[in-house]
């Protein structure tokens, strides 16, 4: 049976996200920059946000661990909303075009419980979804298959009924291992040609 539902993932296929968008305004020196996310807020640190751990515990042991970088830190707890900019609007235009057809169409995203709470107010097009599965609010993460199960269950659909899109090649494997059909986003325009071969658009 040909995929009838489309599940997004959020982060840099919806909504652009990286640390770099906060921290290239506070460390100017490329070198120092690439040394900060490299080895103290790395991407294996952002990752407990994910998995429900709130900004002010994550960002407090670190600053036990690095004193010296104590105010860079803080900036990563009092200003998490630079980390995101403006969606993509060929994205958000295409789910549009999706949910007008009347597919149905879900998030599952990693994403922490209270950074998502800050800032989804601000995307209308969430509101668009039929359902979100936020990673932080379950305790677990892609590419886990748990995480995939619980979507499914919850919304009462097989894998072999989706799409799934994503930008990361290992939640692409992990949703291929469970039977979804999917789609490694790289740009908009090609979405939208694989949306419309598979006849979704």
């Amino acid at each position: 049976m040909a995929a009838v539902i489309v599940v997004f993932d959020l982060g840099n296929v919806l909504i652009p996200w990286d640390r770099r968008f906060l921290y290239e305004k506070l460390i100017p020196d490329p070198t120092e920059l690439d040394h900060f996310l490299d080895h103290v807020l790395t991407l294996d640190v952002n990752a407990r946000l994910d998995r429900g751990t709130t900004l002010p515990a994550l960002v407090a042991p670190l600053i036990d661990q690095h004193p010296q970088h104590q105010s860079l830190l803080e900036a990563f707890r009092d200003r998490w909303v630079e980390t995101v900019k403006e969606p993509y609007p060929e994205t958000v235009a295409l789910l549009r075009e999706l949910v007008d057809a009347g597919r149905t169409c879900y998030a599952l995203s990693n994403w922490g419980a209270d950074t998502f709470a800050m800032v989804q107010h601000q995307y209308r097009f969430l509101d668009w979804f039929d359902g979100l599965v936020i990673s932080g609010r379950e305790g677990v993460v892609k590419p886990e298959p748990e995480i995939f199960h619980r979507m499914c269950a919850r919304y009462d659909f097989r894998p072999a009924d989706a799409l799934f899109i994503d930008d990361s090649a290992a939640n692409i494997a992990a949703a291929d291992r469970l039977g979804f059909a999917t789609h490694l986003f790289t740009e908009p325009a090609l979405l939208r040609a694989d949306l419309t071969a598979r006849g979704l658009l």
